[in-house]
């Protein structure tokens, strides 16, 4: 007999098979002896009192041995001879299409002006160490996209847009941990990310898929409305009538393509502002209310949201246990952002913490039309590498210095390798921006008591937060409202943002190319 629970309990009986049985057998009036097996089916941590608990939702095998059952991969038919599709990037949105056109008996050949995740390491070794920029190889460019070196957080909000299930199991069947099918914020990690994406690779390339990497587009062949192709910067050409566009946040060189070629972009707002990091012990004790989480809770999270002047401010991408990293995706900018590793060990907990733009902020930049925005992303990221001398090292301030408006007299030791140095950061970001995180910060330490210290550094900018431009498309057929056969897809085409979100639109986008209809 299988029998299915809710259950709230201490973090050490939640991490303990022995302990959670002989609870159930308690509360349950079910004999220990028994109790085959406890199955976990969910898990989360609830710490709004001050006793941390866990929610489960356990599944228990009473007088039945249990069974795993096995996570498989679909059966991949081969694909070599088939019609082909052309996906320009192999980020998530990419990579989870040419699966899906593979199964649907299509054949995938994706484009990316990045390396392969095992000889991307190099060049991030290059930006972290030597401050070298290298426009086709870095944290956000490459095989696996901007999430692969930047944490592998695989939660979403966005359950509508997709089978978020089905996501997470290919990522066990291709190598991922079955605690992400449990835990109700699900993280891999940049650690474990980039074998399970080779994974994904080896399978596209043995169903006789291609992938090509160095191999950046620099043209669209159109003729008539029709899509016919893309020539590469090698000056190679390749043709297909069908072409998913899923080139990530940062393929700017791609949406000044496509405003030179007047096919129709749209300016989209986003949110900018800096990255913070603190001591990961003192977020943990607001958090978790306590001096020492011990040995059954993982690294604190936080996540908050404020008004400010009827802005939101907000945190982003937050990383406990993790590292600040330079991603610039072009010599003489800096941009930061954050990962984490699986076990989220390192003693730093770091955040974007940014500011909702509106369409009315870029009326300076109103001459560059839809690109507005990314000029505005640019001239504050090129502000910060003046600022921090002409190289990845990052404009920083103390915590309150911030808030008071004071230049540090020194700094502490960061997690961002490139290093920091001291600079008012108004100088950096504009006064919408600056005056909005300083107030911001100060909501913050009222919901997050001890939040505000001076031990606590920020880095600016964090300016890549999503596209700064929407590709349009038609809701019933996911094509280019103008341009036949081209669909724009994921994160770069404002359609998603995140790993699992991306995927589930690369998906969505590979079905309709493959003539499957719209729910």
């Amino acid at each position: 007999m299988q029998k299915e629970y809710q259950l709230r309990v201490l973090p050490h009986i939640a991490a303990t098979h022995d302990e959670l049985r002989a609870l159930i057998s308690k509360e349950k009036k079910i004999a220990k002896g028994e109790i085959r097996h406890v199955e976990i089916l969910r898990r989360s941590i609830d710490a709004r009192q001050k006793q941390v608990v866990i929610n489960l939702k356990v599944k228990v095998y009473v007088g039945e041995e249990f069974t795993e059952e096995p996570i498989t991969l679909p059966d991949y038919p081969d694909v070599r001879n088939s019609k082909e599709v052309l996906i320009i990037g192999a980020g998530p949105a990419g990579m989870f299409a040419a699966l899906q056109l593979i199964e649907l008996g299509m054949k995938p050949v994706i484009l990316e002006r990045g390396k392969d995740v095992k000889n991307r390491i190099a060049d991030l070794k290059g930006i972290n160490v030597k401050h070298i920029v290298n426009e086709d190889s870095n944290y956000c460019f490459g095989e696996g996209g901007a999430g692969t070196y930047s944490d592998g957080k695989l939660y979403t909000r966005s359950k509508k847009r997709g089978n978020i299930q089905r996501i997470l199991e290919l990522f066990v069947g291709f190598g991922a941990v079955r605690d992400i099918l449990v835990d109700a914020h699900p993280h891999i990690g940049t650690n474990k990310l980039p074998p399970i994406i080779a994974s994904m690779r080896e399978c596209i390339l043995a169903s006789g898929g291609e992938i090509h990497f160095n191999t950046r587009v620099s043209d669209f062949l159109i003729s008539g409305g029709q899509i016919n192709g893309v020539k590469t910067l090698n000056n190679d050409t390749y043709r297909a009538d069908k072409v998913i566009l899923a080139t990530g946040h940062s393929a700017r060189d791609i949406f000044e393509l496509l405003y030179q070629k007047k096919i129709r972009i749209d300016l989209k707002p986003l949110a900018i502002g800096v990255r913070v990091e603190h001591a990961q012990s003192l977020i943990d004790s607001i958090q978790y209310s306590c001096e020492d989480r011990g040995p059954y809770l993982p690294p604190s999270p936080y996540r908050i949201v404020k008004q400010v002047g009827g802005r939101g401010v907000y945190s982003f991408c937050m990383c406990p246990g993790g590292v600040i990293a330079p991603c610039a995706t072009k010599p003489g900018e800096i941009v930061t952002n954050g990962w984490s590793s699986s076990r989220r060990a390192r003693a730093t907990a770091n955040s974007g913490i940014v500011v909702e733009l509106r369409p009315e902020d870029f009326k300076k930049y109103e001459k560059f039309g839809p690109l507005a925005a990314m000029e505005y992303q640019k001239e504050i990221e090129q502000k910060a590498w003046a600022a921090g001398g002409k190289t990845q090292t990052a404009p920083a301030q103390r915590l309150v210095d911030f808030v008071d408006g004071k230049v540090s007299a020194d700094l502490p030791n960061t997690s961002y390798a490139p290093g920091i140095t001291s600079v008012e950061l108004s100088t950096v970001l504009p006064s919408i921006i600056h005056d909005a995180l300083k107030n911001g910060f100060k909501q913050f330490d009222k919901s997050m008591k001890g939040y505000l210290t001076n031990e606590a550094v920020v880095h600016a900018p964090e300016t890549r937060t999503s596209s700064p431009v929407s590709i349009p498309r038609d809701y019933h057929t996911l094509e280019h409202p103008e341009i036949s056969g081209l669909y724009p897809c994921g994160e770069g085409a404002g359609y998603s943002g995140g790993i699992v979100s991306a995927a589930m639109d690369g998906i969505k986008c590979a079905k309709v190319v493959a003539g499957v209809p719209l729910k």
